[in-house]
């Protein structure tokens, strides 16, 4: 597994207080949180609140300098304090893999938990960041969680990224990503009928893309279901709760118009199906979903709309909101315990979509 390396005595000693933080008594981190923050009669998370008022200051938690290379190595430095002091479980082993990407070789990395046996589902995973920034190394932490949670293999997978490779790039490797992996489930111990692709924010849009284009084509393996955390379903259109959260939690909508003007050349339409799934028609044989939104999240509205379009489609969907969180919680599992009670809510609904 390709590791941060490096890391800053700074960021070390920031994971390691972080780490303190998590497991103080509740009171108090409330006091530390600040005054409550409720928003059409939901609270704001007490994780969340702390999370945020660390960030106090900063423009954007995840766009620095307008650069993506300088983002992409803010949020590598910054990784192992997601961790929040935890190390790597030896429930969990890990190994390479090179997967098949719509134009040439996929980096992927195979978690597999002890439990699992010689044989288990799998989830196809790509990480979240706008399809822009973040990556596999970013989400190990994620990767081992889910796997151990479920007991179930993880092939967390890098894909191309925006604006050196913009859209189709990403979307193709994905489809290319879930194709590859069916065809070595043999070598890597998975069982290709249970083999579910998912991930969050704009790694659960290309599992959603991937899911109906694989239903669509007519021919080939499809999806056992779909795992899609907060994604971002529309980016032709603004919906309420963009203008309600945009600023102020986490992802602001100037990151938003950021990341979609990097990854979508111009001149593409945007209300096209592989880039906005929230458009075009959806076939009965699309795979099941489980479907999570965020409470606080600007993105809220356009992902409980695609809920409703694959209900409509007559695809069985399990909508999930979780009202006191913000936007991106997956990988500030290890943060605090709401994130970890959030996420372990949602790794369970993968294990049983995985059994």
């Amino acid at each position: 597994m390709p590791k941060v390396t490096g890391v800053p005595l700074a960021v070390r000693v920031q994971e390691t207080v972080v780490g303190v933080l998590g497991r103080l008594p509740a009171s108090v981190r409330a006091r530390m949180a600040g005054p409550e923050v409720v928003v059409d009669g939901a609270s704001l998370a007490v994780d969340a609140r702390l999370l945020i008022k660390s960030l106090a200051g900063r423009k954007s938690a995840l766009v620095v300098d307008d650069s993506p290379e300088v983002s992409r190595a803010e949020l590598d430095r910054n990784a192992p304090m997601l961790r929040a002091g935890r190390r790597p479980t030896p429930a969990v082993t890990t190994s390479e893999v090179v997967l098949r990407g719509g134009q040439g070789p996929l980096d992927a990395t195979l978690y597999v938990p002890a439990s699992s046996g010689d044989r288990s589902g799998a989830l196809v995973f790509f990480h979240g960041g706008g399809w822009v920034i973040g990556s596999r190394a970013g989400y190990d932490h994620v990767g081992r969680f889910l796997a151990e949670r479920t007991g179930h293999r993880v092939l967390s997978v890098d894909y191309r990224l925006a604006p050196e490779n913009p859209f189709p790039a990403a979307v193709d490797d994905a489809l290319a990503a879930f194709d590859d992996t069916v065809a070595q489930a043999a070598d890597l111990g998975i069982d290709p009928s249970r083999i579910v692709v998912g991930g969050d924010s704009a790694g659960a849009t290309l599992a959603a893309v991937t899911a109906r284009r694989a239903a669509d084509r007519g021919e080939g393996p499809v999806p056992s279901g779909q795992w899609l955390l907060y994604p971002a379903t529309d980016l032709a259109e603004r919906h309420p709760s963009r203008e309600r959260f945009g600023r102020g939690f986490l992802l602001t909508d100037d990151d938003i118009v950021w990341f979609q003007d990097h990854y979508v050349p111009a001149g593409v339409d945007r209300a096209d199906p592989q880039v906005s799934v929230l458009y075009g028609t959806i076939a009965a044989t699309t795979p099941p979903a489980h479907l999570v939104t965020a409470g606080f999240d600007p993105l809220r509205d356009e992902g409980e709309r695609y809920a409703e379009r694959l209900r409509e489609a007559g695809v069985a969907v399990e909508a999930v909101r979780e009202a006191d969180l913000p936007h991106g919680f997956l990988p500030f599992v290890h943060l605090g315990p709401r994130f970890g009670e959030a996420v372990a809510a949602s790794a369970d609904a993968l294990r049983r979509m995985l059994d």
